[in-house]
């Protein structure tokens, strides 16, 4: 039997080659899907047929002078395009274009009922990416711009984004600093790169009290991210009521990830996927698109995406 559940994955995205020994490989994809093949799921998803982004959604977030920017960089053969960990190559602002439209698209599904749920198995990541800068592996900030597209299309007034990345979504939470119609959590190691993410950022203007960051300090592990949903994420949720809630779904907090050192395991991410089901579905009728960000280890990144798509499946399977 299908499920509801939404599938992004394309094989252009392989096309982004950041160099040999980066850790944001094609590996991480062909890893993902590999496995995935080998179990049952591949099957119950549905497999969203997806292109690049138009530009114009796209400068909703971001500047046209960083569109610019990278697009002549990729053209141009340079290989780096901040200060020396986000790699390009000829295809790569391309490939984050599908990357894009494939969160869109997922969008599109979960916006207007078809499915239920969506994940995004798509590179390069993208919540280090500011408005006017790529930076931390990040080219386009893939969930910033799908957020407002949910907002500006489907007409979504409040949009929730919870980022479980093991390091702090810096451009999600700049570009959404002072917006009080989208919410910005992130549980992530601190301090740690990219050195943000204190309690004490928490938005500005009519912003403030939108953005909420839950600083773990190394060696945290999984009772530290339930006590967290249960005391902080879950009770904010049912005061902002979001319309849509995007995860910026990074699974480098696994206990065995070689970038950061917090102990997750793949079962602890089903669990937290499982109590964001549960109360998206009391307030925004279920509706959540999941996007890839980081997740390094080759035998734990597809485990945990596999646990996660479980969680996501489970809930919706026979409806």
């Amino acid at each position: 039997m299908s499920s509801r559940t939404g599938f992004v994955y394309n094989e252009y995205f392989l096309q982004h080659d950041t160099g040999h020994g980066h850790p944001e490989s094609p590996e991480r994809l062909r890893a993902i899907v590999s496995h995935l093949q080998q179990t049952k799921l591949w099957q119950k998803l549905q497999h969203i047929i997806i292109d690049e982004a138009p530009e114009e959604w796209i400068t909703k977030i971001h500047t046209l002078e960083h569109l610019k920017y990278l697009r002549q960089a990729c053209k141009q053969g340079l290989q780096t395009v901040d200060q020396g960990d986000t790699h390009v190559s000829d295809h790569s602002y391309n490939v984050a274009l599908m990357a894009v439209g494939g969160v869109l698209a997922a969008t599109d599904s979960v916006m207007s009922g078809i499915l239920k749920n969506a994940f995004c198995a798509v590179r390069p990541p993208g919540h280090h990416a500011e408005r006017d800068k790529p930076m931390g592996f990040c080219l386009l900030n893939n969930v910033a711009i799908a957020a407002r597209y949910a907002q500006q299309k489907y007409g979504a007034r409040r949009v929730a984004i919870i980022d479980w990345d093991v390091h702090h979504g810096n451009g999600t939470q700049n570009i959404f600093y002072d917006d009080d119609s989208v919410l910005y959590i992130s549980l992530h190691q601190f301090p740690f790169y990219p050195g943000t993410g204190s309690r004490g950022e928490q938005g500005i203007g009519k912003g403030l009290g939108f953005t909420i960051n839950i600083p773990l300090m190394a060696g945290s592990g999984e009772k530290a991210f339930m006590e967290a949903f249960s005391e902080e994420i879950l009770p904010s949720l049912d005061n902002f009521l979001p319309d849509i809630i995007f995860i910026s779904a990074g699974f480098d907090a696994h206990k065995d990830d070689p970038l950061a050192n917090l102990n997750l395991t793949e079962n602890s991410f089903k669990i937290l996927t499982s109590m964001l089901i549960d109360k998206a579905e009391k307030i925004c009728n279920g509706r959540i698109v999941s996007v890839l960000e980081g997740g390094y280890n080759l035998r734990a990144l597809p485990l945990s995406v596999e646990a996660h798509l479980l969680a996501l499946i489970g809930q919706n399977n026979s409806q």
